[in-house]
C-alpha cells in the first residue's frame, strides 16, 4: 500500500536522481574537440612531465602545427625533444654523442593531434569520450596503426581548452604532460623544429 509517507520518499529519490543528472554535463562533442585542435597553429604552454616511473619533469612546450613539436626542460634536466620534418628525435642530456635517436613521428600517439587535419570522428579513432567532473576524456588511436599505442586527450570547456595528455605506448606505459597557460603566439623559430640544425649546433654534422 502507497502511504502519503512512501509517496513523498519516492518523489524527492526521483528528484534527486533527476537533480544528479542534471548535474553530469555531457562531454564536449567530438565535432567541437577537432575544430579546437586544428585552431591550435602556432602555441605554447608550461608542462610538468610524469614518466610511467613516475619521475616528475618540467619545461616549456612549443607546438607548431602541423607536425611540429619541441619539449625544452627545465634544468637540470638536459634532454630535448623535438618533433619536425616527420621525425621525432630524443636527444640524450646525460650522453656523449650529439646525435639523437629518431624515429617516424607517425610511430607515436601524437601524431593524432600534429596531423593536418585533426578529425576526432573518423572511424575507428576514438576509443572512449566520457565526462567526468568539468573534464572531457578523449582516449584516440590512430586507426592505421594501433599497435603504436594511444593519447588520452584531457578538456575543459568555458573555454575550451586543452589541459593535459597521456601517451600511453604499444607496452602500456603511460607519460603524462600537463599544461598550463596555453596560449597563442605570432611565431616561433623554425629552428626549435629542425632536428639537422639542433645536431649541428651541438657540434655534429
Amino acid at each position: 500500500m502507497l502511504t502519503r509517507r512512501t509517496f513523498f520518499a519516492a518523489t524527492a529519490a526521483t528528484a534527486g536522481l533527476a537533480l544528479a543528472g542534471q548535474a553530469q554535463a555531457a562531454p564536449i562533442p567530438l565535432a567541437n574537440l577537432s575544430q579546437y585542435l586544428n585552431s591550435l597553429g602556432t602555441v605554447q604552454a608550461k608542462f610538468t612531465q610524469i614518466n610511467n616511473d613516475q619521475s616528475i619533469s618540467t619545461g616549456t612546450l612549443y607546438i607548431n602545427r602541423p607536425g611540429r613539436m619541441r619539449f625544452d626542460y627545465d634544468p637540470p634536466v638536459q634532454d630535448l625533444v623535438m618533433a619536425g620534418g616527420g621525425s621525432v628525435a630524443v636527444f640524450d642530456g646525460r650522453s656523449n654523442s650529439v646525435n639523437p635517436e629518431t624515429y617516424p613521428l607517425s610511430q607515436t600517439p601524437l601524431s593524432i593531434i600534429l596531423d593536418s587535419n585533426v578529425n576526432l570522428g573518423r572511424a575507428g579513432m576514438v576509443q572512449g569520450h566520457r565526462q567526468e567532473g568539468n573534464k572531457t576524456i578523449v582516449t584516440a588511436q590512430d586507426p592505421q596503426r594501433p599497435q603504436y599505442g594511444a593519447l588520452e586527450l584531457v578538456f575543459t570547456d568555458n573555454p575550451l581548452t586543452l589541459r593535459q595528455w597521456v601517451v600511453i605506448d604499444g607496452q602500456g606505459n603511460r607519460t603524462t604532460t600537463a599544461l598550463s597557460n596555453l596560449q597563442q603566439v605570432g611565431s616561433l623559430p623554425a629552428s626549435y623544429f629542425s632536428i639537422p640544425t639542433e645536431v649541428r649546433s651541438r657540434g655534429g654534422n
